[in-house]
């Protein structure tokens, strides 16, 4: 859990990295990278861990 807390805000920090920069093709590629590691923190946090799984 707490590597998805870290996923989730590396991709906040990211995605206002890319919001800034948005005028350019640069800034819209980083955005949604880190719009795509805020998704996949969140969708990990959803998940059931391995060590539960028979």
């Amino acid at each position: 859990m707490t590597v998805s807390w870290i996923v989730t805000g590396l991709g906040i920090i990211v995605s206002l990295l890319g919001y800034y920069l948005t005028p350019g093709a640069w800034g819209y590629g980083i955005l949604g990278f880190g719009l795509a590691h805020i998704y996949l923190g969140i969708l990990d946090m959803f998940r059931a861990p391995g060590r539960s799984r028979q």
